[in-house]
């Protein structure tokens, strides 16, 4: 093997350091990069699209904490052993800053917490969904090198120049192998994976229409494949499975189903383009209108009168989604 071109584990002592009375670890600060950069991103798209004011920041305060709620919970729940043993600590549990947020979680608990956040701006939870699709993996990404701090995410062992070296001593090191051994680096395939899929992405939407979630649905089938591989050649996680199936690579399959029969579906749905990103005809008032319109004159009312609807009985009716 060639030793001198393999990638070195960082230090452990970056891993985390103080600022103060605070322990700062360096995963968080991965996440919290990706989240930024998918709030700049997909708020940015958004307004492309006819969305107005900081609409993104209100569906995130939602989104994040039930995304990250998720995470952890699917990471622990797909690796009990790890948790629930005998004289186990209960707490490491909720140690998010010790690793183990599963993306699989967050999609779920951030897609539930994106939902309650788009009824509550008005704006089309697709029309979020497809403007949020690219801005997911350069999330991702970013997120991605909090495992590389963390001298985890790694899979079998290799001789390929790019090894990522691995300490003997980690716990997560597998038995019976020698000290030195390389391993694959999933941490850095899944980031150039990602990466090339918001090209994938952005290249999809100039030649056809990905609107109605169509877009979000091509970064669900993207993620699901890749993932699906670098699961099925991962060593150093230990999660329950069904059929000697790893969890996770389950749960790509059936992000790959999902995502095919979602961009069927919508397709089938809404031949015609989006008109708008809000629901139920709103329009946005203008950004200096001291008095904004909560609807858009309805098609029994082409004078124009105003809505008096109660904003109950507007939530009452039935909207794309």
């Amino acid at each position: 093997m060639i030793r001198h071109l393999s990638i070195p584990s960082p230090d452990p002592v970056l891993a985390q350091f103080t600022l103060g009375p605070l322990t700062i670890h360096t995963y968080a600060l991965c996440i919290l990069a990706g989240i930024v950069a998918a709030t700049l991103i997909t708020s940015k798209r958004l307004a492309q699209r006819g969305a107005r004011g900081p609409v993104v920041l209100d569906i995130i305060l939602w989104a994040v904490p039930l995304g990250i709620v998720g995470a952890r919970f699917y990471h622990v729940f797909t690796h009990t052993g790890d948790y629930f043993y005998p004289g186990a600590n209960l707490w490491n549990v909720f140690a998010i800053w010790d690793g183990g947020n599963a993306l699989y979680g967050s999609l779920i608990g951030g897609a539930v917490g994106a939902y309650v956040g788009c009824r509550q701006t008005k704006i089309r939870f697709w029309s979020f969904a497809d403007a949020l699709a690219p801005a997911m993996l350069v999330a991702q990404s970013l997120g991605r090198f909090g495992n590389y701090f963390n001298h985890e995410l790694f899979g079998l062992p290799t001789t390929l120049p790019w090894g990522l070296q691995i300490e003997a001593s980690n716990p997560k090191f597998p038995a019976g192998l020698p000290a030195g051994t390389l391993f694959h680096p999933l941490f850095l395939y899944e980031i150039i994976w990602n990466l090339i899929g918001v090209g994938v992405i952005l290249l999809l939407e100039r030649r056809l229409t990905l609107r109605w979630g169509r877009a979000f649905a091509v970064y669900l089938i993207w993620y699901g494949l890749g993932r699906s591989w670098l699961e099925a050649i991962r060593i150093d996680p230990t999660s329950n499975t069904l059929l000697g199936i790893p969890a996770n690579v389950w749960a790509s399959f059936v992000l790959v189903a999902l995502g095919a029969a979602l961009f069927l579906v919508q397709t089938k749905r809404h031949p015609d383009p989006e008109d708008s990103p809000y629901r139920d005809g709103h329009q946005p008032a203008p950004l200096n209108d001291p008095n904004p319109a909560v609807t858009a004159p309805s098609i029994d009312d082409p004078a124009g009168a105003p809505n008096h609807e109660t904003p109950l009985s507007s939530m009452r009716k039935q909207s794309d989604v």
